[in-house]
């Protein structure tokens, strides 16, 4: 089952108060939970905590989101898998320890004994998530709350752990509810699918009812507005259009994306390396790249994580070490200048990071987050206020003046990304790298912050690099498109050229892993 909707539609609450797991001072205040099994039925809102702790990990278990805050950083990951087993079922360590080697094969993590004895941080995002599976799996659960799951992983990788429930349902007979804000992961597993807005459920049905008939003009929001592989609409439809019977998908096609190119590149990178450790331990994240980017452009940077593209937008901006190789920005070497000069420079290249709530300093005001690029550049005339120009940041990223007194926290994930936009903002940059700028947001929220960068990009004559591991995002949003594996440039042309004609093999998986492009489960 499918339970899907927007960040604060009331889907983990719901999925929480299953196990007795709500957060102090929420509580059920009415309604029921009913586990059936063994021709007895039992009502999970009535059960006493002794009770509830015979169903958790038990019976019920759960996987989150982001499995490095879920996991224990200060304990190794079999030790952490053990403690289902070893705590609820009194397993002795050692048969314990066999069981979660096994589990950790049945969840395909390559050498699970050295994954046993590795600490969280050695692994990467998927399989940090696959040692959270296998504690799911530990205690022999009847039902799997899969809060989440996917929501920060690349396309490929979410693709196998997608693959992998599904094998893991039908081995060990598990039902499963998947949490997503994206209808079109559902799409390609889910047998049932139910929608839920501001704590209500609109919409429920098959996936095929769901995806191809859907009823409540909430449902519609959802799906329209993910960018589409074979559309091209001037804007991304938002939940709020379909909500207010607006359907953007009849405004006129911006066409194709195609540009004409200035005699001089405002960008030139050539033959960068980059390159982290020493002697043996080296590792080359950035080989010998070469490209130009030319005012007023998008260039888009595809690839899994891990394969070059945050270093290589970070040796642009002079923010890591480059081994090798030059980058020039208006014809001028920035790893050639000193720090005084680069300074000077900074103002006109800017960052927008991917996660802007670790970005942004939590013990600050948005009023001072933003006012200091204005004091450090000296951006704020005699005559004028930082005040008043901080309020003109906030209203161009779609913000209100009442946010400059609160603090990162206060603000939803979708605000906080217009708050960091708004900071890269302040400097009047004419070059932006966006890292992963909007991979963490709802798909409703991503359309808008989408439309936002474009707004931004005609009315100020910006230039972007776009960096995302999301095929389908870099395709609307970029003129050209650049794909990176293994630190090196693999494919570069057009948008449409790449997604019709990809040349590449590796281009061609991150094609097929896009969500939507196909079921994994088979149609209900």
């Amino acid at each position: 089952m499918g339970l899907v909707g927007e960040s604060g539609s009331g889907k983990t609450i719901t999925a929480l108060s299953l196990p007795g797991l709500l957060p102090p001072g929420v509580t059920v205040t009415s309604g029921s939970a009913e586990m059936h099994s063994d021709n007895k039925q039992l009502n999970l809102y009535n059960c006493s905590e002794k009770e509830l702790n015979k169903v958790r990990g038990n019976r019920i278990a759960m996987i989150f989101q982001e499995p490095m805050t879920s996991l224990n950083p200060t304990m190794r990951c079999g030790l952490q898998a053990m403690e289902t087993l070893v705590a609820n079922q009194s397993i002795p360590s050692g048969p314990a320890r066999e069981k979660i080697i096994e589990l950790f094969e049945d969840v395909k993590l390559p050498d699970p004994k050295r994954v046993f004895s590795a600490w969280p941080y050695e692994l990467s995002g998927g399989q940090r998530q696959r040692v959270m599976i296998a504690m799911a799996l530990a205690g022999s659960p009847e039902l799997l709350i899969a809060d989440e799951p996917t929501t920060a992983l690349d396309v490929t990788v979410q693709k196998s752990i997608l693959e992998l429930l599904l094998d893991i349902r039908d081995k060990y007979r598990l039902s499963i509810l998947f949490i997503t804000h994206d209808l079109m992961v559902l799409n390609q597993i889910a047998d049932e699918i139910t929608v839920m807005y501001r704590g209500r459920i609109v919409e429920s049905g098959s996936r095929k009812e769901i995806m191809e008939f859907p009823k409540d003009p909430y449902t519609r929001g959802l799906i329209a507005c993910k960018p589409s592989l074979t559309e091209q609409p001037y804007r991304l439809p938002t939940i709020g259009d379909f909500l207010e019977g607006r359907d953007p998908r009849k405004a006129k096609s911006s066409g194709s994306n195609e540009k004409t190119m200035e005699k001089e590149p405002i960008l030139m990178v050539k033959d960068l390396m980059v390159s982290y450790g020493k002697g043996k331990k080296s590792r080359t994240a950035v080989n010998a790249v070469s490209f130009d980017l030319y005012r007023g452009e998008t260039l888009g940077l595809v690839g899994e994580s891990g394969r070059g593209k945050t270093s290589l937008g970070r040796a642009i901006l002079q923010l890591v070490h480059a081994e090798s190789g030059t980058v020039s920005y208006k014809n001028t070497p920035l790893n050639q200048l000193s720090s005084k000069e680069l300074r000077k420079i900074r103002r006109s290249i800017q960052i927008v990071f991917q996660d802007p709530y670790s970005s942004l300093n939590p013990g600050k005001t948005i009023g001072n987050i933003l006012s200091e690029p204005l004091i450090v550049h000296k951006l704020v005339g005699k005559d004028e206020s930082v005040r008043h120009r901080v309020v003109q940041l906030l209203e161009r990223v779609g913000l209100d003046s009442e946010a400059m007194d609160r603090y990162p926290h206060q603000f939803s994930g979708g605000q906080r990304q217009r708050i960091g936009i708004a900071r890269a903002l302040a400097c009047e940059p004419e070059f932006i790298v966006l890292d992963e700028s909007v991979s963490a947001l709802d798909v409703s929220v991503q359309a808008q912050v989408l439309n936002l960068l474009n707004d931004l990009k005609e009315s100020l004559n910006l230039t972007y690099i776009f960096i995302s591991h999301d095929l389908a995002v870099v395709k609307y949003m970029s003129d050209r498109i650049l794909v990176m594996s293994e630190g090196n440039i693999v494919e570069s042309g057009e948008p449409l050229q790449i997604y019709l004609n990809p040349t590449q093999e590796y281009t061609r998986k991150l094609i097929s892993s896009i969500p939507g492009t196909q079921a994994i489960g088979p149609a209900p």
